[in-house]
């Protein structure tokens, strides 16, 4: 039976050239990751965090720029009043704090004219980025660096331009008003301006998990592991994602995102790219990729840059349902922003970002998850029918599995040698489980909700979803 040989060499090549597509992805990604770890090590190594606040104000406080916080708020009755006392009581010289009532329909609004006692002002600004109908701006007598605007609702990105147009500063940063910053987090955050003020033009920080830490009046005073696995596993995630993936972009100047929860821009540069773009759940990505491409264009010499230690503090989700809407949404944005600027994709014009910024995202966040999901399921079905030997299931799970643990534990390790946040032994061990655990379902289960995230961008879907939270006053 010639054709039937035929047929079944034809399903075993088939077969084989899927199995090397996907662990050959799966390689490819974890040397990207592999060198995303060695990259930040060094970086942490040369420029280790200033621990002395009484340092960094000396450093940094004379020559700080004032700076505008800019704080979008949608239904966030239950933790915006924390988070605003947590802004006002920075230490940073000059700066004010503009929260953006976008539109709640909780008592978000009446919240904060309740707690700091805020009153109807006149204030000029232009509408130099576009957003919504502004409604009224509140202030108080008492809080000379808070301003409330009251606007219809327009997304977060609407939001933050209407901060931008009412901010006095040069510089603005961007947060979620469900954050907590830490109380010399923009004096570390802002160094980079100080430092290069001519080519600086964005930086971010930090964002880390406050599930289980001890809060006090819009403050951690006390750094803890969740009790709740899933936020427990985020705390890796985060920590791998911030203090090894973005500080090693930003140390070769390929860094294609600021976490929209805490980053610093030069307003004017904001301005020149129109401020945040409307349609997109990926606004502080876009936003970045729209710098790289604004002064890729010009030939004009600029810097955005990463700082590890200026630490912004934000509630993960504990339920599965939170969470799956909350990653499918930050893939979709992330395909949004890729589909949007796909000309910069592999082009030699636009430097690192083309090539290794938008190619990395081609390999992780486009052709990843397609590819991981078909390897769980094609390779061991494939297996299991006798198609493929045993050692091309092994290989996959020693990629998928064996590289996984040492990139999770080599970022906990990063974090202890270098920033020592977690207060004893037992939280790191407990975080080492995370570590190792997270590879064996969990990594899995956020491909399916990307593949959702990219079913959601192929069909047009929009919105955010709903984000139920705890608040912060029952962190502990």
């Amino acid at each position: 039976m010639p054709e039937l040989e035929t047929l079944a060499l034809g399903v075993v090549r088939f077969a084989e050239t899927i199995a090397w597509a996907v662990i050959a992805t799966g390689l490819a990604q974890n040397a990207l990751y592999l060198y995303q770890l060695l990259l930040a090590a060094r970086a942490l190594a040369q420029a280790p965090p200033v621990n002395q606040a009484a340092l960094l104000w000396r450093r940094y406080a004379e020559a700080a720029p004032p700076i505008t916080l800019m704080a979008p708020a949608y239904n966030e009755a239950l933790t915006i009043v924390e988070s605003v006392r947590s802004l006002l009581a920075l230490q940073y010289p000059h700066f004010e704090v503009v929260v953006v009532n976008d539109g709640s329909k909780d008592e978000t609004l009446q919240v904060l004219i309740d707690a700091f006692e805020l009153h109807p002002v006149e204030r000029h600004y232009d509408l130099a980025a576009s957003c919504q109908r502004i409604r009224g701006l509140y202030a108080a007598a008492n809080q000379p660096r808070l301003l409330v605007v009251d606007k219809e609702n327009g997304g977060k990105a609407d939001a933050l331009n209407a901060a931008i147009n009412l901010s006095r500063s040069p510089i603005v940063c961007s947060m979620d008003a469900d954050s907590l910053l830490e109380v010399d987090a923009l004096l570390r955050a802002v160094a980079p301006f100080v430092e290069d003020p001519e080519r600086t033009v964005a930086v971010g920080g930090t964002i880390r998990i406050a599930n289980g830490c001890k809060i006090s009046f819009g403050r951690v005073i006390e750094v803890g592991v969740p009790k709740n696995m899933l936020a427990r596993l985020q705390t890796i995630e985060y920590l791998r994602a911030f203090l090894m993936a973005r500080l090693a972009w930003s140390r070769i100047s390929a860094l294609t995102i600021i976490s929209g929860a805490f980053g610093l821009f030069r307003r004017q540069a904001v301005l020149d790219v129109g401020g945040y773009s409307h349609g997109t759940v990926g606004e502080d990505m876009e936003l970045v990729v729209k710098l790289h491409k604004h002064y890729r264009r010009l030939g004009k010499p600029y810097r955005i840059a990463f700082t590890p230690e200026p630490v912004c503090w934000t509630e993960a989700p504990e339920t599965m349902a939170v969470l799956s809407r909350q990653r499918a949404r930050w893939h979709r944005g992330a395909l949004e922003t890729f589909v949007r600027h796909r000309d910069m994709i592999l082009n030699p014009r636009y430097g690192r970002i083309g090539i290794v910024g938008f190619g990395h995202i081609l390999v992780v966040d486009v052709l990843g998850p397609i590819i991981e999901i078909f390897g769980y399921v094609l390779i061991p079905a494939f297996w299991l029918l006798g198609v493929l030997d045993i050692e091309y299931l092994w290989a996959l799970l020693a990629v998928t599995f064996g590289f996984g643990i040492v990139i999770s534990v080599g970022a906990l390790a990063l974090e202890e040698t270098e920033l020592r946040r977690f207060p004893n032994a037992r939280s790191l061990a407990v975080l080492m489980g995370a570590a190792i655990l997270e590879n064996f379902g969990y990594r899995q289960i956020n491909n399916f909700w990307r593949l959702r995230g990219t079913w959601q961008f192929l069909t047009g879907a929009q919105g955010w979803g709903k984000m139920t939270r705890k608040g912060f006053s029952s962190q502990t």
